[in-house]
């Protein structure tokens, strides 16, 4: 009888294994996508010095001022710029980072995929680089 339940327990302990793991980033995801909600709100305003505060420290010294960095999420993200809706995604851990999926729809009605890096500073959360997905699939 004992070893018919060994099977069971072994699986249990495993359940409880992956769930303790996932706890790390479960507990962080409500303040991961905070700071990326907030970014965006900072761009919806044109708020480019609130916008900046939530960018890391080496994102920061890349490019150096809020107008810096405002004019390359112009140029190069508008769809995070100006979105007319966001979702939130799956928060994920990959090779000891955190990674934010977000779905973003821009003015015209066009969906994307971003992967937002996050690190954990004295500040709090804040993004640590932003990498445009493949486009999503188009259904029917």
């Amino acid at each position: 009888m004992i070893k018919e339940r060994l099977p069971m327990r072994n699986g249990l302990y495993a359940v409880l294994f992956a769930a303790v793991l996932a706890l790390p980033a479960a507990a962080q995801e409500e303040p991961i996508r905070q700071t990326i909600q907030s970014q965006i709100d900072a761009f919806l305003a044109d708020d480019f010095a609130r916008a900046f505060t939530f960018a890391s420290p080496t994102i920061k010294q890349m490019f150096g001022t809020p107008e810096n960095f405002g004019a390359m999420v112009k140029n190069g993200y508008p769809m995070v710029y100006r979105p007319s809706s966001v979702e939130m995604g799956e928060l994920r851990e990959v090779a000891g980072n955190l990674w934010q999926r977000v779905r973003v729809t821009d003015q015209g009605g066009a969906g994307w995929f971003l992967d937002y890096m996050m690190v954990e500073t004295p500040e709090g959360w804040q993004i640590n680089a932003v990498q445009l997905l493949p486009a999503p699939d188009v259904g029917a």
